[in-house]
């Protein structure tokens, strides 16, 4: 039986400029024939990912639990061997050899050619295996020969090298069990084969109404110049706006099991940590200056059998507009709850439905309410490892 758990949540952020694009301007995007505001997929995620690290610092979380994105593999590596006794220049040298042998080469800043996701296990387990066969990493087994073009030398040293060496390193990259991974994914240009297809899909978020893009006017002051000097020493400009936000993200609760090498108790964990930090964790961007710390008001999460996702975001096509005196968000709110009743009335399937409702918004007998977010993920995950 295929489970999928959806969360959907309205957040309505105060004055602020969360995300930008390569202008410094909050990004949008045209939704329904009006312009919204738009949160990309990307930095909701990172959020997340972030939210797993304090997860991690209060212990809820251990530090193997996580992966970490990087182009400084090496430098990891070699801390890692240098805390096993080796000397510093034999391990690096080593730790070339075999990421040569994985056709992960490194340049000559020490640094890979792309970024690499990859579980704190599969970085413990690759200094293992280097410590363990020390003796056998040679530079003759992944030596690149005279005038080979790059992708071609990379494959002559992977071919080069110890073919035990290969086959225990091949084995350790198995995303190392860890959550972000296993939820997110990850593409491994040179190794396909350990490419992992994400558990979770998160949306974009847009605003459920049009918004226009507002300028905040700034200058600021020499503390330090003449008393009779006049005018400001600084001047500019800041784009922001404030927006209610839909946001959706869904779970393949059978591929993060699967991911995550079948431990279910580990999947749990990683679940509730998810849909936690989708409701808690925020975008950080030019919370300095905005300090738009709103928490959402409305979070309904679905188990869902043997059925499609669904993302209502189609409740908004036509942009809310309220009226004086009216709550944006519990408009909002209620929008959706209809797009909710109206898919399952013609789609149908079985589902289990929590809902946190700050707003006192009409859920005309959709799902459960609960009183607190905690409440709602306790009953989330019964209802997804029944």
């Amino acid at each position: 039986m295929k489970t999928i758990i959806e969360i959907h949540a309205l957040q309505n952020f105060a004055p602020s400029n969360l995300n930008r694009d390569d202008t410094g301007a909050p990004k949008d995007a045209l939704f329904g024939g009006t312009r919204r505001a738009r949160v990309s997929s990307q930095c909701l995620k990172r959020s997340v990912r972030q939210y797993f690290q304090g997860l991690v610092e209060q212990n809820a979380l251990a530090s193997d639990d996580v992966a970490f994105r990087t182009k400084r593999i090496l430098d990891a590596l070699v801390k890692s061997l240098v805390e096993k006794g080796r000397g510093e220049a034999e391990a690096e040298e080593k730790a070339r050899l075999a990421l040569g042998a994985m056709e992960l080469t490194v340049k000559e800043d020490g640094k890979s050619e792309y970024l690499l996701f990859l579980g704190q296990r599969e970085l413990s387990g690759i200094a293992g295996i280097i410590h363990e066969k020390w003796d056998t990493i040679t530079a003759s087994d992944a030596a690149p020969m005279e005038g080979k073009k790059p992708g071609k030398a990379k494959k002559q040293a992977a071919q080069s090298a110890d073919p035990e060496l290969k086959k225990a390193l091949d084995k350790v990259f198995n995303g190392g069990k860890a959550l972000d991974v296993a939820l997110f994914g990850r593409m491994l240009a040179d190794m396909p084969e350990k490419n992992q297809n994400a558990a979770c899909q998160v949306a974009h978020a847009i605003s459920t109404h049009s918004v226009e893009r507002e300028f905040d006017f700034y200058t600021a002051v020499d503390d330090l110049k003449p008393e009779d000097s006049a005018g400001a020493d600084m001047i500019g400009t800041v784009e922001f706006n404030s927006a209610c936000f839909y946001r959706y993200a869904v779970i393949d609760w059978e591929k993060l099991v699967e991911n995550l090498q079948n431990d279910r108790e580990l999947a749990g964990k990683g679940l509730r940590a998810f849909l936690e930090g989708f409701v808690v964790a925020e975008p950080t961007g030019k919370q300095n200056t905005f300090a738009a710390h709103n928490p959402p008001e409305f979070v309904a999460v679905t188990v869902r059998h043997n059925a499609a996702p669904r993302n209502f975001a189609n409740a908004f096509e036509t942009a809310i507009r309220v009226k004086k005196d009216e709550s944006l968000t519990r408009k909002s709110a209620e929008e959706l709850v209809k797009k909710a009743q109206t898919l399952q009335v013609a789609f149908g399937g079985e589902e289990h439905t929590f809902i946190l409702n700050l707003i006192d918004a009409k859920l005309n007998g959709l799902g459960t309410t609960l009183p607190a977010l905690k409440d709602l993920l306790d009953k989330a995950l019964v209802a997804a490892q029944e």
